[in-house]
């Protein structure tokens, strides 16, 4: 054992026992070893609470599982205390898993894949009279009651994060908990493809779509499934974008509009995300049809960066405005996917479905719902975005107005000029954001059984919703919305829904990516039905 011990753990001295399959060790052993190592950064393990009570240390050459020593207490009591390593005695004992970790590192044992399957998604209808119908997904057969007609047009959508390999790779310490060979190209490609053939949807918003793949693979295998694809890459040097393709069956291009996040003369936008906007006409020959405006995007990720999220988002919902809004004053249907990087109930989730935001207030951290601490974060500036980037607070281009004056009465120019210049200080000076667009969220987000928060994205930090479809809904399901009555002519009904997963769940098959789902996010799929 001696020799075993040794050969695992070969830094520790002779003091070091076993404790079942695992092994201890003095703390101060643990400090002289490790000096001047990594070891006092340190993570817990995410994933479903009840499952990850401890913290775990992490080193470049063995993993450190830090146990409590008051073996009977609660997890849940446990999880949440404020602990660090030099808090711990020098007779202390350190837990070492007998899990080994290889210089890339690995997960620890409570999220080692515990069995290979498939994950089970139900088909959930909305429809009044089929509430609790659902079906097992994969069937194909529609819904009987809720088939085409003339004055009906029916179609899907999917928005997926595909997970690009260059990020994959440039990320690694996400994806500890995934076994090697399903984190390749070739293996994920033909399940990311088998996949979209398999939910057959009309529209496919994907994000993370890698350049290279995309011209070689990813658009010549969705060209020849029937799909006419348009792409936008991200600016500057990154890898890879967003798609929007849909099938040549159900629509006609009317418009690409992509829109690039990134500008040269704006100092707060130095990021290079970017959306793109597609303006579909449906075709159905018996009657006439509104166009519906898609919308596809990739916001910034970083937590602290609301002001940039925020902005970006104006940016996209004022392109969504130009190419949406109708001769009459009015909106076209709209759809909008993505990767938004924000939670449910965040201020940015809430500005996207109420149409409104005060932000005075509030730190840049806190936008976005990723972070619960807002210390040492600054405040919103009021207005967020400088008067140069032409889009006003309320998300829509401006246009540059010139007060119509005569020229010899040098007195009225003065007076208009000074009331011009009121007007533009107290616009800049609001601190309140708003759209016309009366847009729902086709997830609710929670079950409702059990409160139990869903998710889109599972990885080795963090098992979170962040990816989402919003549509222009019809006035029955948006009573009392701000704006909703000049807001579109006709709306969108929600069908069906493809069911999402508790965290729970995905650590059941390993989390995300795994055998059968090759990205770390999960494909969200709406079909909806325009009356006509």
């Amino acid at each position: 054992m001696d020799a075993l011990r040794g050969m695992r753990y070969p830094m520790f001295s002779h003091h070091s026992r076993s404790l079942g399959r695992d092994w201890t060790t003095p703390w101060e052993n643990l400090q002289r070893c490790c000096w001047n190592r990594h070891i006092s950064s340190c993570m817990r393990w995410p994933g479903h609470y009840s499952q990850v009570p401890y913290p775990y240390f992490s080193s470049r050459h063995f993993s450190l599982n830090w146990r409590p020593p008051c073996w009977s207490e609660s997890r849940t009591q446990f999880q949440y205390c404020n602990w660090r390593p030099d808090n711990l005695s020098q007779t202390s004992l350190i837990h070492l898993s007998s899990y080994v970790m290889n210089a890339e590192g690995d997960e620890p044992s409570s999220k080692r894949r515990k069995h290979q399957g498939m994950i089970k998604r139900n088909w959930e209808y909305m429809c009044s009279h089929d509430k609790e119908k659902t079906k097992i997904l994969g069937d194909k057969n529609v819904d009987p009651k809720c088939e085409d007609s003339e004055n009906k047009f029916d179609f899907s959508v999917m928005s997926y994060n595909i997970l690009s390999q260059d990020l994959l790779e440039d990320n690694s310490h996400l994806y500890r908990h995934c076994r090697r060979p399903v984190l390749h190209w070739s293996f994920r490609f033909p399940n990311i493809l088998k996949e979209i053939k398999h939910f057959d949807a009309d529209v496919l918003c994907l994000q993370e779509v890698q350049e290279d793949h995309y011209g070689a693979e990813i658009r010549p295998s969705l060209e020849s499934l029937g799909y006419h694809c348009e792409y936008k890459m991200r600016t500057g040097r990154k890898p890879d974008g967003c798609a929007i393709c849909f099938k040549h069956s159900k629509f006609s291009l009317l418009s690409v509009n992509p829109v690039e996040f990134y500008r040269p003369d704006i100092s707060l936008l130095d990021r290079d995300n970017v959306g793109l906007v597609l303006l579909l006409q449906p075709k159905i020959p018996c009657a006439a049809s509104p166009a519906i405006c898609v919308a596809n995007t990739h916001l910034l990720y970083n937590p602290r960066r609301g002001d940039i999220k925020l902005t970006q988002l104006a940016m996209l919902l004022a392109e969504i405005s130009s190419v949406a809004h109708q001769k009459d004053g009015s909106f076209c249907p709209i759809v909008m996917c993505g990767d938004f990087n924000s939670v449910p109930g965040s201020p940015l989730y809430s500005f996207i479905k109420e149409g409104k935001l005060n932000y005075e207030g509030l730190a840049i951290g806190k936008v976005s719902g990723q972070e619960q601490s807002s210390r040492g974060q600054r405040i919103l500036s009021i207005p967020i975005w400088p008067p140069n980037l032409g889009i006003s607070q309320n998300c829509v281009y401006e246009v540059q107005q010139v007060p119509k004056v005569e020229k010899t009465d040098s007195d009225l120019t003065q007076t208009q000029l000074k009331q011009t210049e009121v007007l533009v200080t107290a616009e800049k000076l609001s601190s309140n954001l708003q759209h016309r667009f009366s847009l729902s969220s086709v997830y609710s987000h929670f079950f409702p059984d059990t409160g139990v928060p869903e998710v889109t994205t599972c990885h080795s930090r963090s098992a979170i919703t962040v990816d989402y479809i919003f549509y222009s809904a019809e006035k029955e399901d948006v009573a009392g919305h701000p704006g909703a009555e000049d807001a579109l002519v006709g709306g969108l009904k929600l069908l069906a829904r493809l069911s999402l997963l508790t965290e729970q769940d995905l650590w059941t098959v390993n989390g995300l990516p795994n055998e059968n789902n090759s990205s770390d996010h999960l494909p969200l799929l709406a079909r909806f039905r325009l009356e006509l």
